[in-house]
């Protein structure tokens, strides 16, 4: 009886076995269309997982020696002074790679500050440091938040990415600035912020904020290249007024 009992299931039995999960020592594992998914998961996790360790070898083709050229005054020092974890025998050391590259940081930013300040010297500038802070130091200190965003966002992480840039804009208007100037103020400095419009500025990136959640709104909470334009659009709009602020072709009404 058993064996007809078989022989009448057999191929819808074996239909609905595949569409569904069988417990193998209590292990539910996938069969089908999610064992086809799940193992393309772990595939894209591993290759995650085995990045290569840097290699500083002369490269083949010549697109690729270009960017070795303009990258090696970056390349070279981290290689020799940042323990490279994904080695095996440097993995110990990953506490000396977290310091280090927090140092590194530190004077990359500091050159940054230093070339900018003397490119607006040279371009006139000199008494408007807040129109190369707009422009080259925003820019410069976001290409860290745009890269974390970017490899965030390939993982389909898009929530990730859009609150890391909103936090590290925080973390630098609530952090970023009052310890320093604590630190000078403790010490006898005084500091003074002379910068035109900026009530107006402020005033603006309050609007732009409000705008942004309603065009995300719009959106259906999704990242379209709609919303993408949007943002770009939203960005020229204020650098081009905050500019004009700065340089006095546009009167702030709170100004004095």
């Amino acid at each position: 009886n058993n064996l007809n009992t078989l022989v009448e299931e057999g191929p819808e039995q074996e239909t609905e076995t595949e569409n569904r999960t069988i417990s193998n020592n209590n292990k539910y594992v996938p069969i089908g269309e999610e064992a086809e998914e799940k193992a393309d998961e772990d595939q894209e996790s591993e290759e995650e997982e085995k990045e290569e360790p840097l290699d500083l070898s002369w490269p083949d083709t010549c697109r690729a020696r270009l960017f070795y050229i303009v990258l090696a005054p970056i390349l070279f020092p981290l290689a020799f002074s940042t323990p490279d974890v994904r080695r095996a025998k440097w993995r110990m050391f990953f506490p000396v790679t977290f310091i280090m590259s927090i140092l590194w940081i530190a004077v990359f930013s500091y050159l940054m500050v230093w070339w900018t300040e003397t490119l607006g010297r040279t371009l006139g500038l000199g008494s408007k440091p807040e129109i190369m802070g707009l422009t080259l130091i925003a820019a410069g200190t976001s290409v860290p938040d745009l890269i974390t965003s970017v490899i965030v966002a390939r993982k389909g992480l898009g929530d990730m990415a859009v609150s890391s840039s909103l936090g590290s804009n925080l973390f630098d208007i609530c952090v970023g600035l009052p310890i320093p100037w604590l630190i000078a103020m403790a010490t006898g400095k005084t500091i003074a912020v002379d910068a035109q419009g900026m009530f107006c500025s402020v005033l603006m990136l309050f609007a732009m904020l409000i705008a942004i959640i309603i065009i995300i709104a719009i959106s259906k909470w999704r990242m379209t290249k709609v919303l993408g334009l949007s943002m770009f659009m939203s960005y020229f709009v204020y650098l081009a007024v905050a500019l004009c602020m700065g340089l006095n072709v546009i009167n702030c009404i709170f100004d004095k």
